[in-house]
């Protein structure tokens, strides 16, 4: 049978409104063992997803493990992205295992999450197997996530995704939060954002509007 296309996004496609971005862990004593990718890499990333659920005005929770203990302060970019955001400390190694934590995805009430954090094999697993089972969707940013090594980190997104999980990226996150460049109102922002943190595609936004005044979408990018 023939089959018609209409110009309608996908609804499995994230939109600033429809889900919950839970950052777990990504504090110095987690980053130190990380293996599965640089550090330096890791923070850019994770600076990349706090600034895109900031500008988009994403509903967000910040949570860590025995912070003051043992694990650290959460990074700088996060606190720099999101200073009003409050960060629930929790002693469980599975988020979906502290009551705070499940009371203020309650009170956000949002059907779909998404997960970035570390370590993916135990504090990603943990609460995507948990929300997923729960009736959640769970998206995982598989970049803004590691573990002690490459192999660890590729098994856990395997048994996410076999759960039902969806695998995005950072940069693609911010893309597909704005999803069109003629959304005037946040066009300045996912592009300064994309420029900062967003490697060579920022780059290329820079040598592009620096050198022939390049534009997305009839808009001039952002100098």
């Amino acid at each position: 049978m023939p089959v018609t296309a209409t110009a309608a996004p996908a609804k499995s496609l994230l939109t600033p409104g429809d889900h919950t971005l839970i950052l777990i862990d990504h504090q110095s004593q987690m980053a130190f063992a990380t293996k599965s990718i640089d550090t330096a890499t890791l923070r850019t990333n994770t600076a990349l997803v706090a600034h895109a659920a900031a500008g988009f005005g994403v509903s967000t929770i910040v949570t860590t493990v025995a912070e003051k203990s043992f694990s650290g302060p959460v990074f700088d970019e996060i606190k720099e992205a999101l200073p009003d955001v409050e960060t629930t400390d929790r002693t469980s190694m599975n988020t979906w295992e502290d009551v705070n934590v499940i009371a203020r995805v309650n009170a956000i009430g949002k059907p779909r999450l998404v997960l970035a954090g570390l370590w993916t094999g135990v504090c990603i697993v943990g609460p995507a197997l948990s929300a997923i089972e729960q009736g959640f969707e769970v998206y995982v940013l598989a970049d803004a996530c590691g573990d002690v090594s490459a192999e660890a980190h590729e098994r856990a997104m395997a048994r996410m995704i076999q759960a039902g999980a969806r695998p995005m990226t950072a940069l693609q996150y911010l893309l597909e939060l704005q999803r069109d460049w003629a959304r005037t109102e946040t066009y300045d922002m996912t592009t300064g954002v994309a420029r900062k943190y967003g490697g060579a595609y920022g780059l290329g936004i820079v040598y592009a509007k620096t050198m022939f005044g390049a534009q997305e979408g009839g808009h001039a990018l952002a100098a």
